[in-house]
């Protein structure tokens, strides 16, 4: 048996074709139209699964949508790696603005195209062919199992409960994830940590009814008026969230390892550039990286209320809205932070106005320590394959199910992402250069190699 890089030099062009069979289903999880295409990506995975040298491989069945676990077991005396995946991809609208048919997959200048190209299906199909190289070769060295769920585009909503009345058959030393991203394809990295949410509506009520804002205007409180003061004492001056308690369960980060995240380059200029602005914002004392990696923030996502058509309409509204969120860092608990804003802004509203808050959905922040073996296992296998070692970094992003698993079966993951920020991934025209996809078999390769549990 020829070495991995061999492997996928006489097998790239079914890889590929595997792959595009993958890509052609539609398996849209938000739009209940596409449930048996749901369906068909599980029983497609299974079929994958089995062919690439699985013991066994069933489509299981949730409250949504179902999911696909496989398992390889060859020494209960050695580690055990659970690979998590997702078939589920993001809606496609617009489509007119895709150069090519979304569910059509094609290669152009380099890269793959289509929806779930990278997120997730091209990256989840990367452990399947390095599982399928280990097991024809002999060389796994580990019992391997898979959890490819139908769900995350939706944030996962059933597989909580999966993962808790199946423990023992998910049990694991540690979870291998790859749905995320490096830096380039110059400069490896390994995300190390994602930020949790924190997510509601807010409802301010002034009088009964809308009123005429001059007849009225100057003699009753306007509730647009006052939420928006309301919003604006939740930061300080030096872009603090003053909600009382907030940061007692902030977990802070080690000077070496924020050491290691500013190795990280960082365009200050063009960061503000890309995205048309004059000057960034935040708080004091933490880089712009940093902001966004290790520390909470607070936002309005929406924010609405009275007379918004064409033309003027003199009114004083009755009630104001606004959806606000909050990134949290881990360790702290979404729904104590959930009842800490509710009280706070209930607090500082005045009399002249009642409030109602409304909590929507949250999540929990995760962290991966950059010590534990099967962390050294990747950071070894990247420096490998791309030259350097990889660099940590903290996502800003979350993905939920990531520490329900820590929480539920009390293991790490690892989260290693082979994407770029070019890929486009959620909008039109998503992609994966062919290099990242092949990189990315012989990283997971190495990572098998190195990792001794």
């Amino acid at each position: 048996m020829s070495d991995l890089k061999e492997y996928i030099s006489e097998n790239k062009e079914r890889f590929l074709s595997e792959l595009f069979e993958l890509l052609r289903i539609p398996s849209i999880s938000s739009q209940s139209e596409h449930k048996n295409d749901m369906r068909r990506a599980a029983e497609l995975w299974k079929k994958l699964l089995l062919e690439a040298g699985a013991d066994k491989a069933e489509v299981m069945e949730t409250k949504g949508n179902p999911v696909t676990f496989a398992e390889k077991a060859i020494d209960k005396k050695l580690p055990t790696v659970l690979v998590y995946g997702h078939m589920d991809v993001m809606p496609v609208d617009p489509v007119s603005l895709w150069d090519t048919p979304p569910f059509e997959p094609v290669i152009m200048d380099g890269k793959i195209y289509g929806r779930g190209a990278d997120d997730d299906k091209g990256q989840g199909f990367i452990h399947a062919k390095v599982f399928e190289y280990l097991v024809a070769s002999g060389k796994l060295n580990c019992n391997i199992k898979f959890l490819i769920e139908g769900e995350e585009e939706i944030g996962s909503p059933n597989l909580m409960a999966f993962c808790e009345e199946n423990r023992d058959l998910l049990s694991c030393d540690v979870i291998l994830v790859s749905d995320t991203s490096v830096i380039s394809p110059e400069i490896p990295s390994i995300t190390t940590g994602l930020r949790g949410l924190a997510y509601w509506e807010v409802e301010v009520t002034g009088p009964n009814r809308d009123l005429h804002s001059g007849l009225f205007g100057g003699a009753v409180a306007n509730p647009i008026n006052v939420l928006c003061k309301m919003i604006a004492q939740m930061t300080d001056g030096d872009g603090r969230i003053t909600i009382p308690g907030f940061y007692d369960d902030v977990l802070e980060v080690s000077t070496e390892e924020r050491a290691k995240m500013a190795e990280a380059p960082f365009d200050e200029t063009a960061y503000k550039k890309s995205i048309g602005v004059k000057a960034l914002k935040g708080e004091t004392g933490y880089s712009t990286s940093e902001r966004t990696g290790i520390r909470p923030s607070f936002d309005v996502c929406g924010i609405w209320g009275g007379y918004t058509g064409e033309g003027a309409k003199t009114v004083l509204p009755s009630k104001a809205y606004a959806k606000v969120s909050s990134r949290l860092v881990p360790n702290q608990d979404h729904v104590k932070i959930a009842v800490l804003f509710k009280n706070y802004f209930e607090s500082i509203a005045p009399e002249s106005v009642s409030v109602k808050v409304t909590p929507l959905q949250g999540g929990y922040g995760y962290v991966c320590p950059i010590d534990i073996p099967a962390y050294k296992a990747a950071e070894k296998a990247y420096e490998s394959v791309f030259g350097k070692v990889p660099v940590p970094v903290r996502s800003g992003g979350s993905i939920p199910i990531i520490s329900s698993f820590e929480q539920i079966l009390g293991v790490k993951s690892v989260l290693m992402g082979f994407g770029l920020e070019s890929d486009a991934i959620h909008g039109p025209n998503e992609n994966f250069p062919l290099e990242q996809f092949f990189k990315g078999i012989e990283t997971v390769g190495k990572f098998y190699e190195y990792y001794k549990g």
